[in-house]
Formats: structure tokens, C-alpha cells, sequence
């Protein structure tokens, strides 16, 4: 994978101008919709304490987004060389910006994995800080991302 360049590209198409244009903050919409070949539209908006659309994704959300699911793929990824058996992985990331300061400072990565019976659980946590290592996006952010995972085993039994 050294050496590989890789490119991307994201169409972004402001749909607020209703028909005034940025005459002013309170007179334009957020609304935008991101676009790439041969995949569906996101819509997205602007974060409603910045008079976005709730209803829509806003640029935080998908970095947080982003940042978890770049993890998840390559936490699976090396599982899958560790003999490690995920069967089921949901994560609640969280994403804190201090709007002071124009930035996040951090997110928290809260994956709930399944395991199967006979997999490590030691294991399979240390390979939660590899994924962190190797995650392109972790590596290209300029705060914390740190993971907290929760595990359970297929069959087991809750108290």
C-alpha cells in the first residue's frame, strides 16, 4: 500500500440561495447536497446552532462519522488476519468542538463488538489500538480520538 496514491472526489451543491443569495447571515440557507459518481446523495446542512437543517447531515457528524467508520474497517480488517471472530460491531461515537476555538477537540469511539465464544477478548482490544494506528483519517486529525469498547460473546449470558 506504500507509495499508492489515492483520490477522491465529492461534488458539494449549495441549494440555500433562495434567491437572495448571502445578502445576509440570517438570509441564505445551509442546505447542500454532497454527491459522488455513481453513489447516493447525502444531504447535508450546517449544524442547527449555526441555522442548519436538523433533519440533515451537518459536516461534524460526518467527520465523527468518518472517524468510526474508518476504525470499524480496519479494526475487522485485522481481526480477520488475528483469527479474532467479529460478529456483530455498532459504535456510538462522540465528537466534542469547542466552537471558541473553531475546532474539535476530541472524539470518543465507543464500539459494542460481538465476539465469538472461543475469541480473545485480550486480543481483540489490542488490536482496537492498532486500527487506531493504521485509520487514515485518525492519523490526518489534529485532536484525540480515543476508543472505548464494550464486548459481549455470542450466547453469553447478561446479569
Amino acid at each position: 500500500m506504500a507509495g499508492q496514491q489515492h483520490h477522491y472526489q465529492v461534488r458539494v451543491q449549495w441549494q440555500g440561495g433562495r434567491d437572495t443569495g448571502t445578502t445576509g447571515y440570517r438570509d441564505y440557507g445551509r442546505e447542500h447536497q454532497l454527491s459522488a459518481p455513481g453513489k447516493a446523495p447525502i444531504e447535508g446542512s450546517a449544524d442547527p446552532a449555526f441555522l442548519g437543517d436538523a433533519d440533515r447531515w451537518n459536516p461534524e457528524e460526518l467527520l465523527v462519522g468518518s472517524l468510526s467508520a474508518c476504525h470499524k474497517l480496519w479494526y475487522l480488517h485485522l481481526c480477520a488476519e488475528a483469527g479474532v471472530i467479529v460478529l456483530a460491531y455498532e459504535d456510538h461515537a462522540e465528537g466534542e468542538m469547542d466552537a471558541a476555538l473553531g475546532r474539535f477537540t476530541r472524539v470518543i469511539l465507543r464500539p459494542h463488538i460481538t465476539l465469538s465464544a472461543d475469541s480473545s477478548e485480550q486480543r481483540a482490544r489490542e488490536l482496537h489500538e492498532k486500527a487506531h494506528e493504521n485509520c487514515f483519517i485518525a492519523a490526518s486529525v489534529n485532536f484525540v480520538v480515543e476508543c472505548q469498547p464494550v464486548f459481549v460473546r455470542k450466547g453469553a449470558c447478561h446479569g
